[in-house]
């Protein structure tokens, strides 16, 4: 029946189940806090659920929405873009809402590439950038993200990144503020990137979900630099701004034959989704900047808290510039350097869950001895996982 092939494509083989799916369920079988999977453990703003529910009971979105966005959401972006950054767009023809920023990416990887195509992404990445451009054809190249010990810090080497253009590499997809090592692409390391992407004629998709989340430095994004704008796919979405990552509210902006192409493939995929929700996340975007600074500064706070509790316990701590994640370097505590290991017995050890950054390298071996910790929870959380931890 199955005429001697395996079922899954083999473009898929090396993807199992996600590695966040794995340790939620470690947690939920152990009982221990689950620092593992990045998702607040409160809801966002109440006045932002309640226009959810206006949404539901007055008809808004119960039926199919616009393939595009709903215009309020679109326009509230727009608005957004143009308020924070100066950056102009059309809402109505450079404006792509999707089912959360997963789908982004995938339908940008899906429509833009083609078997034989590279992509460079900065690694370590978001397990799900390596799914989506295997499922488009196309070959990944990792430019890796250096630890610098002494600095607590990420580094990227723009040598190291040019030397990885070849010929054959459409695009560069990146990811700032980085997940999973926090790092924030400072203003020239960005200006370098765009320059590099002029001069080899290189599309680029950029992951800024985590734009409202930024310690230190600021948030650039990378269609405001020169020669940038039309060949820039920026996505961003609702979930990790307003702790609603349930609902699932995506977008990109970029010049309308981008918007074009990339929806051509998500039209494919989900069609659309999360209609009420869209109009909420409209309101969402228009909350006063005192709701982007108090998130902020709580995250912030949530951050030294659990960095002071890891370097405590005994771990070398990358402290995050932007994100809600603390990498760690095991190895002060576990001289094998096994994250897989060490996060697989942690929960039994003093039940707490964290995740293994190897799964986010095509090099397994330069991220074996660091594991990451989500912060994004209740602050009396964070200090009974701190607590637990001291048991190292």
């Amino acid at each position: 029946m199955t005429q001697g092939r395996p079922l899954l494509n083999r473009r898929l083989a090396e993807f199992g189940t996600t590695i966040f799916a794995e340790m939620s369920a470690l947690a939920v079988r152990t009982g221990a806090i689950n620092l593992g999977q990045g998702f607040p453990d409160t809801d966002g703003p109440e006045e932002v659920r309640e226009a959810a529910v206006r949404a539901l009971r007055a008809g808004h979105g119960n039926q199919y929405p616009p393939g595009p966005g709903v215009p309020e959401l679109r326009t509230a972006i727009t608005e957004h873009q143009a308020r924070r950054y100066a950056l102009t767009y059309d809402p109505d023809t450079e404006v792509l809402v999707t089912a959360g920023a997963t789908e982004a990416v995938a339908a940008s990887m899906l429509a833009l590439l083609e078997p034989g195509d590279e992509v460079i992404a900065l690694e370590p990445y978001y397990d799900s950038y390596a799914a989506c451009i295997a499922m488009a054809g196309a070959t990944r190249v990792p430019v890796t993200l250096h630890p610098e010990p002494a600095t607590g810090s990420y580094r990227l080497d723009l040598d190291e990144l040019r030397a990885a253009v070849t010929p054959r590499t459409r695009l560069l997809l990146l990811n700032t503020p980085h997940n999973p090592t926090g790092t924030v692409l400072t203003r020239e390391e960005l200006a370098a990137i765009a320059a590099l992407a002029c001069e080899r004629d290189l599309l680029v998709v950029t992951d800024e979900v985590y734009e409202h989340l930024v310690f230190e430095g600021e948030h650039l994004p990378l269609s405001s630099f020169p020669g940038m704008r039309e060949r820039t796919v920026t996505i961003s979405s609702a979930g990790k701004t307003f702790s609603f990552t349930g609902w699932k509210v995506g977008w990109i902006t970029a010049s309308p034959d981008l918007v074009t192409a990339v929806r051509s493939a998500k039209q494919f995929l989900t069609y659309v989704s999360a209609g009420p929700f869209q109009y909420a996340v409209a309101e969402a975007l228009r909350l006063p900047d005192s709701y982007f600074d108090a998130l902020r500064a709580d995250l912030r706070a949530k951050r030294d808290l659990l960095s002071a509790g890891l370097t405590e316990a005994g771990f070398q701590v990358y402290r995050p510039a932007g994100t809600y994640f603390v990498t760690t370097d095991i190895r002060p505590l576990d001289a094998a350097g096994d994250g897989f290991a060490f996060c697989r017995s942690l929960p039994e050890r003093c039940g707490v869950v964290a995740v293994p950054n190897a799964v986010f390298y095509d090099h397994r071996e330069q991220g074996a001895p660091f594991v990451r910790f989500a912060f994004c929870k209740r602050t009396e959380v964070l200090e009974e996982a701190v607590s637990r931890l001291k048991g190292l």
